[in-house]
């Protein structure tokens, strides 16, 4: 008897188990230890079944890291659509970051941590496409992040704006990391109890350096830059 063929829905609900799976194999087994043997042994089937779904171990990873970015865009999406203020939208931002790193350790680490292979060790291989996608879904919320100080402090030349981008990233994940790795453990006794308090600091650490990007050499003068009033934190 031939075997049915499995329904679009039925072949992608597979693809997010092998996804489910693949991730917490990444998490216990590392970049290095990771296997379609072992991937196939959690999934209970044989490894060669998983070639049905993806061909390779980087495919199953641009795929989580994909899933992993748009996740976190849509929580800064909704994150940011309810206030008015743009400063407040800032905030809410940052908060929703830290929020994605503690509260999704396994994929924030894949996506921010470890020593994996990026968009450039894929170049000229046939995956290049695929990576692509993934470092496009990746910049969105750097984009999104960027539009947000612009809306805050009117024009900014790149150079400052993508300064502005980096530095509060560096100092959300400086703590997100810390959490995750357990390296803060041996600073202070309870870490993740100082979440609230850290992303309060972190909310108006961000505030000022944007504010001041207002008032800095490489501000642009456009006829239609209008500079909102520096909010206090």
């Amino acid at each position: 008897m031939p075997r049915l063929q499995r329904s679009d829905a039925e072949i992608e609900a597979v693809r997010a188990r092998i996804l489910d799976e693949a991730l917490a194999l990444f998490a216990e087994e590392g970049w290095e230890g990771f296997s379609m043997r072992k991937l196939g042994a959690r999934l209970g089937i044989a490894a060669k079944t998983i070639y049905n779904y993806v061909e390779s171990r980087d495919e199953i990873y641009l795929g989580l890291l994909i899933r992993g970015f748009e996740q976190l865009y849509d929580e800064l999406t909704a994150a940011t659509e309810a206030p008015e203020d743009p400063w407040d939208q800032l905030a809410a931002a940052i908060g929703t970051y830290v929020d994605f790193g503690l509260d999704n350790v396994n994929i924030y680490n894949l996506m921010f941590t470890w020593h994996v292979p990026k968009y450039h060790d894929y170049l000229g291989t046939h995956l290049e496409e695929l990576a692509r996608v993934e470092l496009e879904v990746a910049l969105r919320s750097q984009h999104l992040v960027a539009a947000l100080v612009t809306a805050c402090v009117g024009g900014v030349a790149d150079d400052d704006l993508a300064f502005a981008t980096v530095r509060a990233w560096s100092q959300m994940h400086g703590y997100v990391s810390g959490v995750n790795s357990t390296i803060l453990d041996y600073l202070h006794p309870d870490p993740p109890a100082i979440r609230a308090r850290m992303v309060e600091q972190l909310q108006a650490a961000v505030a000022r350096e944007v504010a001041d990007l207002a008032h800095g050499p490489n501000r642009r003068t456009d006829s239609t830059d209008s500079t909102p009033t520096r909010r206090s934190t």
